[in-house]
Parts: C-alpha cells; sequence; structure tokens
C-alpha cells in the first residue's frame, strides 16, 4: 500500500487525502494549526459563529462532481438554500448624506436582465449575449482547462476548441474591464460585471477577459449558501476523508520535505520532518508527499535549494493578488437594511484598484467593501435576533500592515481600517447606530494571513489570476525536481477559491496515476482495488 502524507488541513489538503485514499493510499495530513479548515476556518465568539474564509457558493457543478467520485451528492451532504436576493450593491451617499438605493440582484435570470434593462436601456440584449458567452466559456473550461494536469497536448487538439481558438484568443488577450466596457455603460453594472476578478485576486483591468465566465454562475444560475457556513462544508469533506481512513494530526508544524537522490539530478521525497505541539521533532516517512500549503513557503522554506521548482527568483517575477483586512462583527439586533452579500463599490474603481496593486500601494480611501450578514439565510451563526457580519477589505498584500486581534487591539493601521469601513457601511446602507451596536469585533490583517497560512506576501488568496499566472501558465501540481513531491491549493494549478482546490486535488491525484485526461474524473474511476 502506497503511504502518502499530506501537508495542511484545508480544503485542498482535505479533499486530496480523501482522493487518495479512496484509491487505496495509506493517507495521514499534517495540520500546524489546532483546528482544520485553513484559510477556511472558523472562529467563535460569545453566542457568533464566523466563517473566517470563502463565503460564495459559487460553481455548483465542482462541488456537485467532488462529492459523486465518493458515490454521494451535494445534496446529500449539504442544505443548500437559493438566496433571493443573490446581492445588492451599495454605491456611494449624495451630497447630502442620503444613501443612493442600493442596486438589488435578484436569483433568476429573468428578474436579472429586468434589473440591468431599467439600469440602462438596451442592456437587456446585451447581458443575454453575455452570460450566453459566459455559460459557453464555463463549459470549455470545466471540460478541457480546469481539470486538465496539462501533462499531454492531445486533449487540447479537438475539433471543438480548435473552432474556439478564435473567442479564446480574444477573450485571452483582452481584458474584463475593456470587454465588459465595450457591452455596457452604466458604472454599476460595469462594477457588477467586473468584480468577480477581485475573488480571483487581480483587477479586472489586469483579469483576462475569459474570466467573464464567473457570471454565469451568480447572475445565471443564483447564488447558493450552505447552511452552517463554509465550515460545515470543510466538515464534510473531512468527514469523507476519515470515511477512507484518513488520519489527521493537529498541530502538527512541518519544518522539512526530506529528500533523498532520485535520477540523475532529480531527488526523491521520503517523507516529512515536523515537530508536534509539545515539541518533539519527528519525522514521517512517506512514498507520496503532497503539500498543501502555501506553494512559496513550501518551495522555499520547507524544500533544500537544490531540489526547489520555484525559487525565491521565481517569485520576485510573480503577481500576487491582495491581502485583506477582515472585520467579523456580533450586532445586537436585526439588520433589515442588509442582505445576505453586499457589495459596497467605491466610484472610481481604477483609483481603489491602483492603491492595491500600483508602484505606491496603500491602503484604500475608501476602500470597496465585500459584506455577507450570513445571519439573514442561518440562525445558527449568531444569538437569536443578532447579526452575524464578515467584512472584507482588499489591501495591498504586506505583512507590515500588521495583525488583527479582538475588540480593537490590532496593529494600528487594521484596526483603522476595520473603523474606516464600518463608518463605510453604517453611511452608505443607512444604518447610523450601527457603531454602537457593535458587541463581538474581531479583525484579521496581513501579518495574522503570513504567520498562521505561511502565506506568501500575507495575501488572502494566491497569485493574482493574469494570464501568466493562469491554466498552464500558473505553477502545476507536481514539483518539476523532486519524484514523488505533488502540490495542491490555491496557490498552484487551477486556482483561488474552494471550487479551484477540489480541482487541484484531482489533478494531483491524475498526475500521480498518470491519467493525461482534460476534464473531470468520471466517478466510477480510481476507486479503492
Amino acid at each position: 500500500m502506497t503511504s502518502t502524507v499530506v501537508i495542511g488541513a484545508g480544503v485542498a489538503g482535505l479533499a486530496t487525502a480523501a482522493l487518495l485514499a479512496r484509491q487505496g493510499h495509506q493517507v495521514e495530513i499534517l495540520e500546524r494549526c489546532d483546528e482544520i479548515g485553513g484559510r477556511a476556518g472558523s472562529v467563535q465568539r460569545d453566542g457568533f459563529r464566523f466563517d473566517a474564509g470563502p463565503s460564495w457558493y459559487l460553481m455548483p457543478q465542482v462541488f456537485d462532481h467532488f462529492f459523486e467520485l465518493f458515490g454521494t451528492s451535494s445534496a446529500a451532504q449539504l442544505d443548500l438554500r437559493t438566496l433571493d436576493p443573490g446581492y445588492a450593491v451599495f454605491s456611494r451617499p449624495g451630497d447630502d448624506g442620503t444613501p443612493t438605493p442600493a442596486l438589488t440582484i435578484p436569483y433568476g435570470r429573468e428578474k436579472v436582465e429586468e434589473v440591468f434593462e431599467h439600469r440602462e436601456p438596451g442592456a437587456r440584449a446585451a447581458l443575454q449575449k453575455y452570460l450566453a458567452s459566459a455559460a459557453r466559456t464555463s463549459v470549455m473550461a470545466q471540460k478541457y482547462f480546469l481539470y486538465n494536469p496539462f501533462t499531454r497536448l492531445s486533449p487540447l487538439l479537438r475539433a471543438d476548441i480548435l473552432r474556439a481558438l478564435p473567442e479564446l484568443a480574444r477573450l485571452l488577450t483582452s481584458s474584463l474591464e475593456g470587454f465588459v466596457a465595450r457591452r455596457f455603460h452604466d458604472p454599476v453594472l460595469r462594477q457588477v460585471l467586473g468584480y468577480p476578478a477581485v475573488f480571483l485576486g487581480a483587477s479586472p483591468a489586469s483579469a483576462p477577459a475569459i474570466y467573464h465566465l464567473m457570471s454565469a454562475y451568480d447572475l445565471a444560475e443564483g447564488v447558493r449558501y450552505p447552511m452552517g457556513g463554509f465550515w460545515e462544508v470543510v466538515q464534510k469533506i473531512a468527514d469523507l476523508a476519515r470515511q477512507q481512513g484518513v488520519r489527521i494530526t493537529t498541530g502538527a508544524e512541518v519544518t522539512a520535505i526530506t529528500t533523498s537522490p532520485g535520477h540523475g539530478r532529480r531527488r526523491r521525497a521520503t517523507g516529512v520532518a515536523w515537530h508536534s505541539s509539545d515539541g518533539v521533532e519527528r519525522h514521517t516517512g512517506a512514498d507520496v508527499v503532497v503539500s498543501a500549503a502555501d506553494l512559496h513557503h513550501t518551495e522555499t522554506r520547507l524544500l533544500p535549494e537544490v531540489a526547489r521548482s520555484y525559487p525565491e527568483r521565481w517569485w520576485r517575477r510573480r503577481v500576487s493578488g491582495p491581502g485583506a483586512v477582515l472585520v467579523l462583527l456580533g450586532v445586537r439586533g436585526a439588520l433589515p437594511q442588509l442582505p445576505h452579500h453586499s457589495l459596497f463599490f467605491t466610484s472610481d474603481w481604477r483609483a481603489n484598484f491602483e492603491a492595491i496593486f500600483g508602484d505606491s500601494p496603500r491602503i484604500p480611501d475608501p476602500a470597496s467593501i465585500y459584506l455577507c450578514k450570513p445571519s439573514q439565510t442561518d440562525p445558527s451563526v449568531a444569538p437569536p435576533g443578532d447579526e452575524n457580519l464578515f467584512v472584507l477589505v482588499p489591501v495591498p498584500a504586506d505583512p507590515g500592515l500588521g495583525h488583527g486581534g479582538p475588540d480593537g487591539t490590532g496593529s494600528p493601521a487594521v484596526e483603522r481600517t476595520a473603523d474606516a469601513a464600518i463608518a463605510q457601511i453604517g453611511r452608505w446602507a443607512g444604518i447610523d447606530d450601527l457603531r454602537s451596536r457593535i458587541v463581538v469585533r474581531q479583525t484579521i490583517g496581513p501579518q495574522d494571513f503570513a504567520e498562521q497560512y505561511h502565506s506568501w506576501r500575507g495575501g488572502m488568496l494566491g497569485p493574482a489570476h493574469i494570464l501568466r499566472q493562469s491554466a498552464m501558465f500558473r505553477a502545476q501540481n507536481q514539483s518539476r525536481k523532486v519524484d514523488d513531491l505533488y502540490y495542491a491549493g490555491a496557490t498552484t494549478a487551477p486556482g483561488v477559491g474552494v471550487p479551484m482546490c477540489l480541482i487541484s486535488a484531482e489533478l494531483v491525484a491524475k498526475r500521480i496515476n498518470a491519467d493525461h485526461s482534460a476534464g473531470p474524473t468520471p466517478p466510477a474511476a480510481g476507486r479503492r482495488p
């Protein structure tokens, strides 16, 4: 039986371990924290439970496929609720301070088209064409690109891909910002169609237009929420892993991936050195090592220089996604002004993104903010009658901005950012007494991402999804210098987000099995013999 050790019990680590154990590997996960989940972790305080990471349930087909690999389904594993409205977009108040009415994105494609048409006459027809293109691109991406290990050229030499090459070339060589601007004039509608770039770690001006495919999910299919939040998703994946025989060891800090001489100049992974929470130094031998930790940390800290496929000089040429200040708020009483998901967009988006990604990075003022109020849908995340708010402020990826803390005790820059966000939400949404009703406040800053998750440059996501860091151009899932060493997670292929982490687990399994196919693995394949 093949012995396998997986570094990290985030979504990618748990999913990879489950898939490999399903195929007959004897798997142990080593997780440095005391709890599983990684960046999809959870914070509990005074009756409130906060998801401290992902909160948008998009690309449902990826979740469906992952659960089908284990003979179950999303419906059996998760209690999914469709949100209506999907989200609202808040804009800056008028000069007299009166809040601007929010643009509400309802559930249902026809209703979304009506909203666009009401906002900009003629936008209905433009949106229909836009979403048709997004749907085609999404199907193409899942069939030929996202699940593709790119170990062979032949899976891409298909007639339908060759026919689509002119369109794909246009989508890859133009920006999402320009693609949207050529079709819509209203600035808020442009923001609705451009904001998915932020969740891909890029700006609309730098993300390729192919990522307009994301609109096929939130606008055409709608937004869902798993009851219990993404913490429940993590628990279900962990349950599947344990059912396959995976052993999860927490409080286990991996300090090195051990290697031995292999063929020629190559080396071979032999296991990992680690220390337990009691400080005892240990070594776990393994036939296969999978690192689901941050790739920069894996390559530049856990491997000797001779074994690095992506050394420090490689990272100097990469572009990081944004950092984040996360503000977790428990609020007394109801907040009917806010739906489950809200977006607060500044009018000068270019200035906002220039502050985050430009040559002189700084915290945007005002910032564009994402807010999730899961208590709108899920009574388990807050005491009865109270509200749970998760606030995300994109900032430069820079640990020097500091760390967060409870009740205003974080670093000055982090707490100033949190104060500004709370004030902005209160003004723009017309909640004059928001600050006075906060009873729980916890912040998380870029330094926390760097220390807790070894995150490269303190970023919240990983390398940005610009063209030269997407698909086959992104760091791949197998070491080029060490045999039997593989990589999973947001910092490797296919990219950031929980669905991408699930796919990365499948890409690792494909590489181990010498499976060069481009699409999702058939559910009947690769089961334990």
